[in-house]
């Protein structure tokens, strides 16, 4: 092996896996817009009446409110579908597990939903090496949680301050889009980790006959 290959051969892998996700990210965030758009149009009167501009209440929080169960459904799904043994799988020696992952989702999901909120975040105990039936279980719960969380959160606080994550100052509006945000990425980097072992991600499933 020359000098620095190995090095070579990691920013190689790092920068495959960043343009990936960027792939998967877009993709995942067509295919989970496409059913809405799809139903839409399938339910659209033949002849075009313009469209309802009537303003939306709670935009900001209903917005992301609404993704819950979309994500949930298609976060858990990936979890579900690495086999077990393949939840200590890292693309390369430095990055985390699989496992890690869903560990993390899990923990971002809870801190989020409870600053959001201002209730207190479940009491979990968890690590990366527990076994995928209770990491799995975790991330339900999780989202669970951020369901029930949220119902009261409007757009009236907005503004507000709140300290996330190492006391730094955030507004719960951008806390709110963080989370949002944050559901996309790790989506994203399930879909990858799946299909580095061979595995098609949810939302790039063909569609049941």
């Amino acid at each position: 092996m020359l000098p620095g290959e190995s090095g070579g051969r990691r920013k190689a892998m790092k920068s495959r896996l960043r343009w990936m996700a960027r792939v998967v990210c877009v993709t995942a965030m067509a295919m989970m817009m496409w059913p809405g758009v799809r139903a839409a149009r399938q339910a659209a009167p033949a002849a075009s009446a313009p469209p309802d501009m009537t303003p939306v209440a709670n935009p900001v929080s209903g917005f992301v409110k609404a993704g819950v169960a979309r994500y949930q459904k298609n976060m858990v799904a990936a979890a579900e579908a690495m086999p077990a043994e393949k939840y200590s799988f890292k693309p390369s020696p430095e990055m985390n597990s699989f496992g890690h992952l869903v560990m993390h989702i899990a923990q971002s999901n809870n801190t989020f939903c409870a600053k959001i909120s201002g209730q207190a975040a479940p009491d979990t105990k968890i690590a990366e090496s527990d076994p995928k039936d209770k990491l799995v279980a975790m991330m339900k719960d999780s989202f669970a949680f951020c369901s029930t969380a949220l119902a009261n959160v409007d757009d009236s606080k907005l503004g507000e301050q709140l300290m996330l994550f190492g006391n730094r100052p955030i507004s719960r509006g951008g806390a709110l889009v963080a989370l949002g945000g944050s559901w996309t990425d790790h989506y994203a980097t399930e879909a990858i980790y799946l299909r580095l072992n061979g595995i098609l991600p949810p939302t790039a499933q063909p569609p049941k006959q």
